[in-house]
């Protein structure tokens, strides 16, 4: 499989990547990408953006030299509540959103219950489309839960590319975990995005010890989002309705609490 779409990259806006909006998009193109993901981190990463900046995403342009441009953010978990660190204005205005727990954030929970828990209530805010990088070792999760919970929320989960690169610090076993909730996974029929992880522009792209992992499995790749750009588009089309319908349950559930 080759991938169309690289859907989680970083910029030097993210507070600690080393390449331009042009450089990225450059790298895509010469990666033969179709599609790249332009995720800053949320604001409460050490040294990451300030919320204004992920509000202002769409002054980025939609097409860059052929390549088709998804303005977006990887928000960090900060409690057990599942919330995320960007207001929901802010976020409806994204076109691909990711979450995932990163250290030196507000997040407290230490046990894998905790965790799991976190994780399973972010899945539900309308807005999650990809959990990223659910494999780090920090936090440890209970994947089947996390898996039972992404398929019913219609949220994917994310092989990292930068968690099966074993010099990559804090992603000790990362490749274990990844197999793990695979293997989980490909029984349910979990919908899976990859990603590189990119934060300068010579890792862009850069996805094939993921793609080599979902070989070694046989993952079907009709679960795959990267696989085409149709792929895309039908994710891009179908995403606002899972919004709408998420959000009409959370306002019916608001109501029924107040009364």
């Amino acid at each position: 499989m080759k991938p169309v779409a690289d859907l989680h990259t970083h910029t030097v806006a993210c507070g600690h990547g080393f390449s331009t909006v042009r450089e990225n998009v450059l790298a895509a193109k010469k990666a033969g990408l179709l599609v790249l993901g332009i995720t800053e981190h949320g604001p409460t990463i050490p040294g990451g953006p300030h919320h204004y900046l992920l509000g202002a995403m769409l002054q980025i342009p939609s097409q860059v030299d052929n390549i088709r441009i998804l303005r977006g953010a990887e928000l960090n978990i900060v409690d057990i509540q599942g919330q995320l660190d960007l207001d929901e204005r802010r976020m409806s205005r994204l076109e691909i959103v990711l979450a995932a727990f990163h250290p030196g954030t507000p997040y407290r929970g230490k046990s894998q219950e905790e965790n799991t828990m976190a994780i399973c209530n972010a899945m539900e805010n309308p807005y999650l489309d990809i959990l990223a990088h659910p494999d780090n070792p920090e936090y440890p999760v209970d994947f089947k839960k996390v898996v039972k919970k992404a398929i019913s929320e219609d949220v994917y989960l994310e092989v990292n590319n930068n968690s099966l690169n074993t010099n990559h610090p804090g992603r000790k076993n990362g490749r274990k975990n990844c197999l793990e909730f695979l293997k989980i996974g490909k029984k349910e029929g979990l919908k899976i995005a990859l990603g590189s992880d990119a934060h300068i522009s010579f890792s862009v792209g850069k996805m094939q010890k993921a793609i080599s992992l979902l070989e070694e499995i046989n993952y079907p790749e009709e679960l795959v989002l990267n696989r085409s750009l149709e792929t895309i588009e039908s994710f891009l089309e179908k995403r606002l309705q899972r919004i709408k319908k998420k959000l009409q349950r959370k306002n019916r559930s608001q109501t029924q609490n107040n009364t």
